[in-house]
């Protein structure tokens, strides 16, 4: 268009000359040409660095006499402030040092703010499109503050005076000017206002990006999560951390499934699957925690101040907003160990493997959004975290590695390197991995090791187990080059079968255990008696039977259904129970068959029609 070539680009020192403004002054009467030039010379300056380019239009325009014409009719003032982030219309509205007033029809004065204070940024939550403002402000000339709030905050008089409590200037007298003149200077300026795209998490957004790792991008989540948040960058040398990496897997530790589970965190979402906890256990001493701030080396700071490894002391509130913030980066936490009751300790544990947080009611009425994520959690202790009794369904989810040597040959030696130098591996991962064919990549690597491991685990162990195996053959190909995957034989020995993830399985060998260690109190005449038997049939009394599986953690009910299942249950004709003669007295009965092997009901499998040799 002409006016690209009639409109100079001038330098920084050039806006300080009247050369631009006198360019201006002359197509002052022509409305929309004037609005257009004023626009492409404002991104100019903007460009140069040049910060008072409508303060000097309008003294240029003052001091030619022509205080009507030109965008000063329509818009008469600028914000006038100190070392201002950003110079921007306002209105009616004076805005320097000394606040920001308007004069008003019955000649006095209408007080917005007594201070400096202006919207600096747009952010517009990537996961729900709510808009909030970056506001900043200075108060006796101290240096400028920032604060961040929803727009319905600060266009509603009653709700933006809660910006008292961060020390703006705001009461029942001035909030409803405050939130004109913000409205005002956010309308003015709706172009010149630059945009951010803001997140409350880490992991994938709704959009399909990968948060932290974006261009433009604010956090606007829960102020103690900011930290954590931050901690999520690269600092210093990729090559120091990645050869002090390439050392550890060089030998057989098993930080190295460490290692893999950090970057098998985000391709769990990539490929659809489940959660899964991997648990490092034994004497302090071994390196655990080391292991663990490897992993966190990954992808963020993983020194002690910086927030990303957890020590779990959290409420079950408090790690469900963790989780859920994290989303799909690994959750690390050090010291996982049995808190307060065994009980809320395994409905943490399940939650965590579940991926979903409770459903609460808002403080302002409806309900919170429930927090969700995917992800590893890689946590340490001093002891297992399943103990005989767990549920199934959890159980199946845990990798629980013994530590018992030394995980690092020289563990001061690759602290101080990581400790150091870390966050570039999970960002080039993120690179890869965002690629179209990667997740393709990924799912045939994960369905290839799934295959390998065979069927003596079960379904959850052995998908938990193929995810961390794959995560490493990527990372391998990708960040190591060094051809030292993990293989199955690596992480094998590790997963639970499918017998003791069974709680009836386990629940059986405790029953048959305790008979065997207390076989003198089934004898006729014995004193305490806690049954009878009678060959291979072994009969509990039902209160005795009842409370032995409650010690040991397991459900009485549960457990002589599983027995009734497994062809072990002699039961009677309206229940579980059986009334049999104990020390001569009738009376109720578990009667347990403890033959070396039973046959099982299931094993006579239907013979399908079609298989048949003859028709």
């Amino acid at each position: 268009s002409w006016m690209n070539d009639a409109v100079k680009v001038y330098t920084k020192e050039e806006f300080n000359t009247e050369e631009p403004y006198q360019f201006l002054f002359e197509h002052r009467d022509s409305g929309f040409t004037y609005m257009q030039l004023y626009n492409e010379l404002n991104a100019n300056a903007e460009k140069v660095g040049f910060k008072r380019f409508g303060t000097m239009v309008k003294a240029y325009f003052n001091q030619h006499g022509d205080r009507k014409g030109g965008i000063n009719s329509v818009v008469n003032n600028l914000t006038n402030f100190r070392d201002q982030p950003i110079e921007l219309f306002t209105g009616d509205w004076i805005a320097d040092d000394e606040g920001i007033v308007r004069r008003n029809d019955s000649q006095g004065m209408d007080i917005a703010c007594v201070h400096p204070i202006l919207p600096v940024q747009r952010l517009i939550n990537i996961d729900d499109g709510t808009v909030r403002l970056k506001l900043m402000f200075r108060r006796d000339y101290k240096g400028w503050k920032e604060v961040v709030a929803n727009k319905s905050t600060l266009f509603s008089s009653k709700e933006i005076k809660r910006l008292a409590d961060k020390d703006i200037s705001v009461s029942d007298k001035n909030a409803s000017y405050l939130v004109e003149y913000l409205q005002d200077i956010e309308d003015l300026n709706h172009n010149t206002i630059p945009e951010f795209q803001s997140v409350s998490h880490l992991g994938w957004t709704s959009n399909g990006l990968f948060s932290p790792y974006m261009d433009n991008l604010e956090f606007d989540g829960l102020d103690n999560f900011r930290k954590v948040f931050d901690a999520v960058h690269s600092c210093g040398s990729y090559n120091l951390w990645l050869e002090a990496t390439k050392t550890v897997r060089k030998t057989n530790s098993v930080a190295r499934i460490a290692l893999a589970a950090a970057f098998a965190s985000v391709v769990i979402k990539a490929i659809g699957k489940l959660n899964f906890i991997v648990h490092f256990w034994g004497g302090s001493g071994t390196g655990k925690t080391v292991a663990q701030f490897l992993a966190a080396s990954v992808w963020a700071d993983p020194n002690d101040g910086a927030g990303f490894v957890q020590t779990f002391n959290a409420s079950l509130v408090g790690l469900e907003q963790l989780a859920s913030f994290v989303n799909n980066l690994p959750l690390i936490l050090d010291e996982f160990q049995l808190v307060k009751d065994k009980k809320s300790f395994e409905q943490t544990v399940y939650m965590l493997c579940e991926g979903i947080g409770k459903t609460r009611g808002a403080k302002t009425g409806g309900l919170q959004k429930t927090p969700t994520w995917k992800n590893c959690i890689i946590t340490s202790g001093e002891s297992p975290i399943t103990h005989a009794a767990s549920g199934g369904g959890a159980v199946n989810r845990i990798i629980e590695i013994e530590c018992r040597e030394m995980l690092f040959d020289d563990a001061v030696e690759l602290l101080d390197v990581i400790r150091a130098n870390y966050g570039h591996a999970g960002k080039l991962f993120m690179g890869f991995m965002s690629a179209d064919q990667s997740k393709e990549k990924a799912i045939n690597l994960y369905k290839r090791f799934y295959r390998e491991m065979g069927t003596a685990s079960t379904e959850k162990q052995t998908m938990a187990a193929a995810i961390i195996l794959t995560a490493d053959a990527l990372a391998t190909e990708w960040i190591f080059c060094d051809g030292r995957g993990l293989t199955v034989d690596d992480i094998e020995p590790y997963l639970r079968t499918k017998e003791s993830v069974d709680v009836g399985a386990r629940g059986y060998e405790y029953i048959h255990d305790y008979y065997v260690s207390n076989s003198a109190r089934f004898e006729t005449n014995s004193d305490p008696c806690f049954g009878s038997v009678a060959g291979d049939e072994v009969r509990f009394i039902k209160a005795v039977f009842e409370r032995v599986c409650e010690e040991g953690g397991y459900n009485p009910k549960a457990l002589l259904s599983w027995l009734d299942q497994a062809g072990r249950l002699i039961k009677g004709s309206d229940s579980l129970y059986k009334s049999s003669k104990v020390n001569g007295k009738s009376s109720r009965c578990a009667c347990i068959n403890m033959a070396e092997s039973v046959c099982k009901q299931e094993e006579f499998v239907p013979v399908e029609d079609t298989d048949l040799p003859f028709e």
